[in-house]
């Protein structure tokens, strides 16, 4: 049995809840990716309760390659709780938009779809360092 949900969401990783803070509104959630990974996702109350999170709950954690964040500055300081720094390893310009593929620690894949714009101005290509940033906000959990 595969891992994976079948959604659009072209980011996929399976974890075990590590943290869960909830607050008035919201709830932090720390995930596990595994290597030393974690994926922090901030969801409604509500949505925690209804997926009966705890820590050790088995998940995964999904966010849409149009929400990654790509930096050629591998040091930026951002708010963006989720960073990973990572080497290109695939970059496909299309008529309006390029699909970037970066390996970060661990193997774990991260696909975003930046602007032709922004491919250019970036000068993204295969084996460049870049820092991929997906607001925690951003992040969906489901379980199985």
């Amino acid at each position: 049995m595969s891992n994976s949900v079948a959604t659009s969401a072209r980011n996929q990783f399976p974890g075990t809840i590590q943290e869960i803070t909830a607050s008035e509104v919201n709830t932090e959630v720390i995930i596990d990716i595994g290597d030393g990974s974690k994926l922090t996702a901030i969801i409604t109350n509500s949505s925690a309760k209804a997926l009966d999170l705890k820590p050790g709950s088995q998940v995964v954690a999904l966010f849409k390659a149009t929400w990654v964040i790509v930096s050629v500055d591998t040091a930026l300081r951002t708010s963006a709780r989720n960073q990973f720094k990572g080497k290109i390893v695939s970059a496909k310009p299309g008529a309006v938009n390029a699909e970037i593929i970066i390996e970060v620690p661990g193997g774990n894949l991260i696909t975003a779809i930046v602007t032709n714009e922004s491919f250019s101005t970036l000068a993204l290509k295969g084996g460049l360092e870049v820092l991929a940033l997906v607001k925690a906000s951003h992040v969906v959990i489901g379980v199985k």
